[in-house]
């Protein structure tokens, strides 16, 4: 294990800059050890546990380091080869940090769930289970930038949650819908907690249940918890909720979570823009026409939306567009995002301006779009 981090760190810059986040000074200690610097790498280390006296593994490393003076060592933490689930949590967290340092993400990729989003939308979060990251994306003229990333714990049981106490972290897109300060919580959710839209409607449908699942901090004691330790939240070090926080707008952010976040080129995110975004706009043109036949064209079978199924839907549009001689639609604050939990599937959102001869109306919607036979289809739609 140990070997296997020092191999790795070899390639990694060596950062001397004042200030660096904990994952930047622990790794520099770790490339001190493995060029035998011993004392620069104490020294490193004396000042990550002197500014993070409560980061665990920044004293198993500098404990490592004073017993190296005695004899070689063999792995991280040097048990002599016993097991220790407290030894094997720290090692999944160092190997978790150095793995953000050193399989480094391609600079011309991006998460492909960023299709379009609103200029309403400063900031949006993308979680990647699999590498204990939380990154955060710009949004910049509708193209997203990452602009910071920290590691976080997810769910002991991984990602994919289904139901209350399976201690699983969701997979979808939510919304930060509100903070809860440190004088609301107990001190395990350390500097506070943002709260996640979780269960959303796509979850409900699914027969997905469970509840306060949040983006907090670590208990006073804990710098940081093990890549899998929480109930079903994400969890962060507490100085880096803080700085998490400067992109967050309640009520608005994002936060995609996926088990394996896919990244592509730009190229290929234009190209998928594009194609669900054609399929939108002919809906829309469909609706136009009052051709009824043409606008239930673009819904799934299985479409619902509140306690109407396509059946009922149709017949209901069907009355409307008989007792209209005009109908505009038009659509602002457009944002297009894939959905994580599996390919051809996305969420989109967007204010709709209704007009015709008897009736003006603004209302937000979502809905969620489902890649049929080749095709873009509606299967659930939500009037907020």
């Amino acid at each position: 294990m140990l070997r296997l981090f020092l191999t790795l760190l070899l390639a990694a810059p060596v950062l001397h800059a004042a200030g660096l986040d904990a994952d930047r000074q622990l790794a520099n200690s770790l490339l001190a050890i493995s060029q035998s610097r011993m004392p620069e790498a104490l020294t490193t280390v004396d000042q990550l546990t002197e500014q993070h006296p409560n980061f665990r593994l920044a004293h198993l490393v500098k404990g490592d380091l004073l017993l190296a003076r005695a004899q070689p060592l063999q792995t991280l933490g040097n048990p002599g080869g016993a097991r220790s689930p407290e030894l094997d949590q720290l090692r999944d967290e160092a190997r978790q940090r150095v793995r953000a340092l050193t399989d480094l993400l391609p600079n011309d990729k991006v998460p492909a769930y960023l299709l379009t989003l609103d200029e309403s939308y400063r900031h949006a979060l993308v979680v990647d289970a699999s590498r204990s990251r939380l990154y955060v994306y710009e949004n910049r003229a509708g193209l997203p930038i990452r602009v910071a990333d920290f590691y976080v714990t997810i769910g002991k049981a991984g990602a994919g949650k289904q139901k209350e106490g399976d201690n699983r972290t969701p997979v979808g897109i939510y919304a930060i819908s509100g903070f809860k300060s440190p004088r609301e919580l107990t001190d395990f959710y350390g500097s506070g907690a943002f709260t996640l839209s979780y269960p959303n409607e796509w979850d409900t449908r699914q027969g997905r249940n469970g509840h306060g699942i949040w983006i907090h901090g670590s208990p006073s004691n804990t710098y940081s918890r093990a890549p899998r330790a929480s109930e079903g939240c994400v969890v962060l070090a507490n100085d880096d909720l803080t700085r998490l926080g400067q992109y967050i707008e309640t009520g608005k952010t994002p936060v995609i979570i996926a088990e394996q976040v896919e990244w592509v080129a730009p190229d290929a995110l234009e190209a998928r823009r594009s194609d669900l975004a054609a399929a939108i706009d002919q809906w829309r043109q469909d609706w136009e026409s009052r051709d009824t036949a043409r606008l239930l064209s673009h819904y799934s079978a299985s479409f619902r939306t509140g306690s109407q199924n396509l059946q009922d839907f149709g017949a209901s549009k069907q009355k409307v567009n008989a007792a209209k001689s005009w109908i505009k639609v038009g659509l602002d604050n457009l944002s297009l995002m894939l959905y994580p939990e599996r390919p051809g599937f996305a969420l989109v959102s967007f204010v709709q301006n209704y007009q015709s001869n008897n009736l003006n109306d603004r209302t937000v919607k979502r809905q969620f779009w489902s890649r049929e036979n080749g095709h873009w289809k509606i299967i659930h739609e939500t009037s907020l």
